[in-house]
């Protein structure tokens, strides 16, 4: 599992074109990709900061994510977001490494150290 967070700062005044750019995202997302295992949106109380929190199988899963949403996604960041920072948890691929130093995004990395080994259920009771 490769699992993605990013932090995105929403410019003043651009609130509800963000919140429309995301949906559009969204959908062109289940519409085009199988990938995602999470992609959830969060938005701070104050509607300043967004937090996305993802997860794919692989590091290059995420890069594919990323071309089926990228003329929506170049719009969100030139209109809407003022900043951003990437955190990852897991070894980056050769190509996405690649992608965001050409890209010049500010990036963390975290590799996994330890943590419960915990099976989830097929179905969960409702």
């Amino acid at each position: 599992m490769f699992e993605a967070t990013a932090r995105l700062r929403i410019r003043d005044g651009r609130f509800e074109g963000f919140k429309q750019q995301v949906a559009e995202i969204v959908r062109q997302t289940k519409e085009k990709d199988d990938q995602p295992l999470r992609y959830d949106w969060f938005l701070s109380e104050d509607g300043t900061e967004c937090e996305v929190r993802e997860i794919y199988a692989s590091a290059d899963a995420l890069l594919q994510q990323q071309q089926y949403v990228r003329e929506a996604k170049a719009q969100l960041f030139e209109e809407f977001v003022a900043g951003h920072h990437m955190t990852f948890y897991g070894e980056l691929s050769p190509a996405l490494a690649g992608a965001l130093d050409a890209m010049g995004t500010e990036f963390t990395q975290f590799s996994f150290f330890q943590g419960l080994d915990v099976e989830v259920p097929e179905e969960v009771p409702a």
